[in-house]
């Protein structure tokens, strides 16, 4: 966990919701179906492009969804360090120099699991997602990597809480929006105190059954994450 997500919102929206510019540069089409190497959108603290001098402010980037570090002598394990562990965040070569100085808000509207079901008889799609309906804010990790300039992300998880356990023992990292600015602030190098769960964002989650199409990564769309009673059982 997190190997699937959903940000189904339009760049303006996100820009609104997070208070960013949008500097991505390019047209991010929502997407109900997010993998591994994906292009995303990611929120950082950055100076605006040729001020260096001036202060700092929240940016929408593209970023693609696997962190490469910048030491990396090149990018072909950027699909095995999309999640980060909150655990060992701190002292992983990969990700200990990003936690300090190169963090990131990853927009979401929700993730996918694959829920054991009550008879044993294979897995159930899960669409985890906010009963209210607003955005969630993973923290996320992030490394700009190569003479390009490739900007990369990973995601933070942590132990799953509460109802959430019924369908996985990890989940990414959510934060409460009164932390968004604490988890962006390059000068706050420790972070000890935000990698903690909110409770209170787990017990908001619905986990909502949903058909198994979502299991190919080539089908996308708002069929994906709707309702179902019951799929045959599948072995994901």
């Amino acid at each position: 966990m997190c190997g699937r997500y959903v940000a189904k919102r339009d760049l303006a929206g996100l820009a609104a919701e997070f208070e960013a510019e949008d500097a991505t540069g390019q047209t991010l089409r929502p997407d109900y179906n997010i993998a591994p190497t994906d292009l995303v959108p990611v929120v950082v603290l950055r100076h605006r492009s040729g001020d260096r001098g001036g202060p700092q402010v929240r940016q929408l980037r593209a970023a693609k969804w696997g962190l490469v570090p910048s030491w990396a002598s090149d990018t072909s394990r950027a699909a095995k360090l999309i999640n980060a562990r909150a655990e060992t965040v701190t002292e992983l070569p990969a990700f200990r120099s990003a936690v300090r100085r190169r963090r990131c808000l990853v927009p979401a509207d929700g993730w996918y699991e694959w829920a054991p079901r009550p008879d044993g008889a294979g897995r159930q799609p899960t669409y985890l997602t906010p009963r209210s309906g607003e955005v969630v804010a993973f923290a996320g990790l992030y490394e700009i990597w190569g003479p390009d300039r490739l900007l990369t992300s990973s995601i933070v998880t942590t132990a799953a809480l509460g109802q959430l356990t019924a369908v996985h023992d990890r989940m990414p990292l959510m934060l409460p929006r009164t932390a968004w600015s604490a988890w962006l602030d390059p000068a706050r190098e420790d972070v000890t105190d935000l990698l903690v769960p909110d409770a209170g964002l787990v017990d908001g989650m619905e986990l909502r059954p949903v058909g198994p199409a979502v299991g190919t990564v080539a089908n996308d769309g708002p069929g994906l994450i709707e309702r179902v009673e019951e799929t045959a059982p599948t072995l994901f």
